[in-house]
């Protein structure tokens, strides 16, 4: 039986699918970063509907926000928005298309394999005080560190892309 919260599932399943392989099918460099932020949008929606609001804000900021922006930005100063990507060689076709399903074929067999069991009720719930004290912490369990070091590779990335953009291109006569 279809209940609204099914549908919903089938909904932002969709829209996640759908616009991963429409990210990794055209040949439009600006349309392939659009498609890529509606199916990081449709990962939000998902973790929302699993009620998993903090993890869901998290996806909206950081991918959502951050990555897709940075792609977005580093396009329009390159300058390649309107420029098709290049064919394909059917030899590259085939050897993705054998990677996607050597990684589809080890997710089900981890899924097969595992053994799902019930969490115990007993445990106390999870704040997301306790979540941002466990992220930011400088202490053993805390991941400021990490959050550093991304923020540092994005701006070099960000640096990189506006040398690539400032760097005059070769006349042709």
């Amino acid at each position: 039986m279809m209940n609204g919260s099914t549908i919903v599932f089938y909904l932002l399943a969709l829209q996640t699918l759908g616009g991963g392989l429409l990210s990794v099918t055209t040949r439009q460099i600006f349309r392939a970063a659009i498609y890529l932020l509606f199916s990081l949008i449709g990962i939000a929606g998902i973790y929302f509907w699993l009620q998993y609001q903090f993890i869901a804000a998290v996806q909206i900021v950081v991918y959502v926000g951050g990555i897709v922006v940075l792609i977005i930005f580093s396009i329009f100063l390159t300058q390649q928005t309107g420029e098709l990507l290049p064919k394909q060689r059917l030899g590259r076709k085939v050897f993705s298309a054998l990677a996607v399903f050597c990684g589809f074929a080890l997710t089900i067999v981890q899924i097969v394999q595992h053994k799902f069991t019930q969490a115990n009720s007993d445990l106390s719930p999870v704040t997301v005080a306790d979540i941002g004290k466990s992220m930011l912490g400088t202490n053993d369990g805390g991941y400021a560190l990490p959050f550093e070091v991304v923020s540092m590779l994005l701006l070099a990335a960000l640096v990189g892309c506006i040398v690539i953009a400032l760097r005059s291109k070769p006349e042709t006569t």
